[in-house]
């Protein structure tokens, strides 16, 4: 969908859409199932973990911080990441209201 399109669309819907998009990878995923398991997480960490290269590693945490899911922190040369608990439950809230607002008696 081209940028220009989204504001046919509410914030809501918009900030969903993005949440999944960034959620709809499986490095992604597991890069958030390993840190939620984490009092915090350093980088070099989640390459052995795993499996990617350190700049892959580093783009997927880019992407998953844009929508707010994780905080950091620098110690010395490196970044200790956590997951943003408000913004997890926030995100939480959103998905089980889209799914739980759906009508099955359609057909």
């Amino acid at each position: 969908m081209g940028v220009t399109k989204t504001h046919m669309f509410t914030s809501r819907q918009n900030e969903l859409a993005q949440a999944a998009k960034v959620l709809a990878h499986p490095a992604r995923i597991a890069i958030l199932e390993y840190i939620s398991k984490q009092e915090g997480c350093i980088c070099n960490d989640l390459v052995d973990v795993i499996g990617l290269a350190q700049p892959t590693i580093s783009q997927h945490l880019n992407e998953i911080k844009k929508i707010g899911l994780l905080k950091g922190t620098f110690e010395g040369k490196n970044l200790c990441y956590c997951i943003n608990e408000e913004r997890w439950e926030e995100l939480q809230q959103s998905f089980h209201l889209f799914f739980s607002n759906i009508n099955y008696n359609c057909c």
